[in-house]
């Protein structure tokens, strides 16, 4: 009948916003959990390096290598991860919006640094070994993310940092941008992932347990991968939960453009 259907309608509706609320995580406890995963994820590709690799040198050894992967996860993906989750800060909503887009603009600046000297260690290992550049999908993928990246903090200074470009333009590229800074992270973390089972391939070989009888540095290094993997998981996850959104409401750029498109 067509109450008992509307009956099952309402309880199916009760039982969804019920499973919903149990799902519900708070946004500041959610950030720290986050923030412990990424420190959890440098302390670890750190850990591999020195335990297992040798530690850290710029001498143009193997050393120097290691501070390719600890630069990379430390600013690829756990630094620009923060810098990606600035907007979603509750007291971002109602204070004024500059401080927080030099905040976010820093923090990725600060990932781009760090991205740049972690390309320059592998660059000067490869060229003092003799070893040849970008010839593998790895070197591709992660070179590819690194362009796309500086990309996207050029434009991102040129259209939301500096004041002379117009509402207009502004509304256009924000989903742009707000795309591409996802879709960079995903790529930072394929990139690193990949890198992690390049280098346990080269290196459980010859004089070592091979890689496929599972040493210990290769149960870590796997594990490192799936916690890498996981904290991009999650920031993609909070960029995409709606009540962590910015109000576009409360967005003196938007508010810019409402009162344009109403004039």
């Amino acid at each position: 009948t067509a109450s008992g259907a509307g009956a099952c309608s309402s309880l199916a509706h009760r039982c969804h916003h019920r499973s919903t609320a149990m799902l519900d995580v708070p946004f500041l406890p959610f950030c720290a959990f986050l923030g412990t995963l990424g420190l959890l994820c440098v302390a670890m590709v750190g850990t591999w390096c020195q335990h297992w690799r040798g530690g850290f040198s710029l001498d143009g050894s193997s050393r120097t290598f290691n501070w390719h992967p600890l630069l990379m996860v430390t600013g690829l993906v756990v630094l620009y991860g923060a810098a990606a989750l600035v907007y979603r800060v509750p007291n971002t909503w109602s204070s004024p919006k500059l401080p927080w887009k030099v905040l976010h603009g820093s923090l990725a600046l600060g990932a781009f640094v760090l991205t740049v000297l972690g390309l320059a260690a592998v660059f000067r290992f490869h060229n003092s070994q003799g070893t040849p550049n970008m010839y593998s999908l790895h070197s591709w993928m992660g070179l590819g993310t690194v362009l796309l990246f500086s990309c996207q903090w050029a434009l991102g200074f040129g259209v939301f940092l500096l004041p002379w470009a117009p509402t207009w333009l502004r509304a256009l590229y924000k989903p742009i941008h707000v795309f591409f800074g996802s879709t960079i992270l995903m790529l930072s973390v394929a990139s690193c992932a990949s890198g992690i089972n390049e280098k346990l391939f080269f290196s459980l070989k010859n004089g070592t347990t091979a890689y496929k009888l599972l040493p210990a540095e290769a149960v870590f290094a796997n594990t490192l991968g799936l916690l890498i993997l996981i904290f991009g998981v999650l920031v993609v996850a909070a960029l995409a939960r709606p009540s962590w959104k910015r109000p576009d409401s409360d967005s003196p750029d938007s508010r810019q453009v409402q009162e344009a498109l109403g004039g």
